[in-house]
């Protein structure tokens, strides 16, 4: 098993304050952990390129791409909406982040690389076709997908997202798409309360309640994804990687520990190898407590990398 793990350092110029828990200290704190790890040196580390024009416009209207290119600023801040900001910087750690799930679907594709981790910032799965919001503005796991379908002319690609907060923009994107089977798990009610229900038959959400244990959360997730998935066949897995739902992350309410990360690494590794040529591509999301991201993440490439 060959992982690839992307990482540019301008994804760490992408500020958006002090207070703001969507920072730079993020992929800082998974870098650090990591270090201290032997899988640091058993994953292939690349450096991606900016995503291109006419890749955005797989996803992105080119009168939404012009707004964001309108808006960004010289110096200091914009908030396109009320929780997401744009500095001088965003748009090109943007790029990054979609260029490298771009790059990322190319490697594991082509046969040079079994899997990918794609650890960048700012994220995606909130971002819509028009719209930004949630931290995120150009949809970086539906931009994989649609490069995936077209560019490499595949017919199945499964999305898994496993964020605490529903992926709205994914599901903004890929609805009603049949060669698209997404998965998604959310604590509900929550953020950002919309595409739940009345869904498409390839839309497979899986809302969870504030406080619901690891072991029903496990339960749940299995009994509706499992099947799907396995009849659905997909050539390639996609995977926005939110680690929110931890127990100890302030921005929810779920009971996730870093080890239901591994077993839901596995249980998608375990589609993958089935028919899928274990080719994954996986891209980070949320998580904000920064042990419990680190640990997360190191959970989730363990599994990715098939280390026992």
């Amino acid at each position: 098993m060959t992982t690839a793990f992307f990482f540019h350092d301008d994804f760490l110029k992408h500020d958006m304050g002090a207070e703001h828990p969507e920072s730079p200290d993020r992929l800082n704190a998974i870098i650090s952990y990591l270090a201290d790890t032997e899988l640091e040196q058993q994953l292939d580390w690349v450096r991606p390129d900016e995503i291109t024009r006419d890749q955005l416009l797989l996803v992105h209207p080119e009168r939404y791409l012009q707004q964001l290119d309108m808006m960004q600023p010289t110096r200091g801040r914009v908030f396109t909406d009320p929780d997401t900001a744009m500095t001088p910087y965003t748009l090109r750690a943007a790029r990054l982040a979609a260029g490298a799930n771009i790059q990322a679907v190319d490697m594991v594709l082509c046969g040079q690389a079994t899997n990918a981790f794609v650890a960048a910032r700012p994220p995606g799965h909130h971002a819509e076709r028009g719209k930004s919001m949630g931290f995120c503005f150009y949809n970086n796991v539906a931009l994989a997908a649609k490069h995936a379908l077209t560019f490499h002319g595949l017919e199945r690609v499964a999305i898994i997202d496993f964020d605490v907060h529903q992926g709205n923009g994914t599901v903004d994107i890929v609805q009603g798409d049949e060669r698209v089977l997404m998965c998604s798990s959310f604590q509900h009610p929550f953020y950002p309360h919309s595409h739940v229900f009345r869904m498409p038959e390839n839309i497979v959400n899986t809302p969870i309640l504030a406080g619901t244990s690891s072991t029903d959360y496990r339960k749940k997730v299995e009994a509706e994804w499992l099947h799907r998935l396995q009849d659905f066949k997909p050539q390639l897995v996609l995977v926005s990687a939110g680690f929110d739902a931890h127990k100890a992350d302030p921005l929810a309410e779920l009971q996730l520990e870093a080890e239901d990360y591994r077993w839901l690494t596995d249980m998608i590794t375990s589609v993958a190898h089935d028919s899928a040529d274990d080719r994954v591509v996986s891209t980070l999301e949320g998580g904000y407590h920064l042990s419990a991201l680190a640990e997360g993440v190191t959970a989730h490439l363990e599994g990715l990398a098939a280390i026992k």
